[in-house]
């Protein structure tokens, strides 16, 4: 299967001809992957003079398109700037750019817009990082039991990566949660989906 029906699936319908006019531009190797907890997505030059983009499977169609568009931007910054920041000013102008034809409310839904307006006057290395854009796509993921570390409340305890931990304060953004086995101290994202712990 081609790239270009390969991704149908993933993105909302609405935005299909403009992902294929970047795949047909740019002409790069596409690879959905499965889960990977530390990125969303990634883009590398291959050694044979290809570019290859990848991206997680298991994200909703709009955080898929951002990430699709967000590693295209990095194909552009590498072509056009070699040796720059990986999410310095030049790749923060060429994903502004890149993202434009997307905003339509036929491809958005108008509670996100103003919402990824806002994160795209200055967007950041990760859609995570931005804690609003990050809790309003949220919204669209399938429904689950899991809780965000901000509803939890302090002293709960939860379970994440097959640990037990117990909340603890709010620093600056993140949340500070002690490990129960090891008395050791994490920071967690307020939007981290855990998982309250029964025993």
């Amino acid at each position: 299967m081609s790239e270009f029906k390969l991704i149908h699936k993933y993105i909302p319908k609405a935005s299909i001809p403009l992902v294929e006019g970047l795949l047909n531009k740019y002409k790069f190797y596409l690879i959905i992957k499965n889960n990977r907890k530390t990125k969303h997505g990634d883009f590398r030059p291959l050694p044979n003079g290809r570019m290859q983009i990848t991206i997680n499977n298991d994200m909703n169609e709009y955080r898929f398109l951002i990430t699709f568009v967000h590693e295209v931007a990095h194909l552009v910054t590498h072509k056009k700037h070699k040796r720059v920041k990986p999410h310095g000013i030049e790749w923060k102008l060429h994903f502004q750019e890149l993202m434009l034809p997307f905003f339509k409310p036929a491809i958005f839904p108008k509670e996100l817009m103003p919402i990824l307006a806002n994160y795209m006057r200055n967007p950041k290395a990760s859609t995570d990082s931005d804690i609003q854009l990050s809790y309003a796509l949220k919204q669209f993921d399938e429904k689950s039991d899991k809780n965000y570390i901000f509803e939890i409340p302090l002293h709960t305890k939860f379970i994440h990566n097959n640990k037990v931990f117990v909340r603890g304060e709010k620093r600056r953004v993140r949340y500070k949660c002690m490990e129960l086995k090891t008395k050791r101290e994490y920071l967690f994202h307020p939007n981290a989906a855990v998982d309250l712990f029964e025993g």
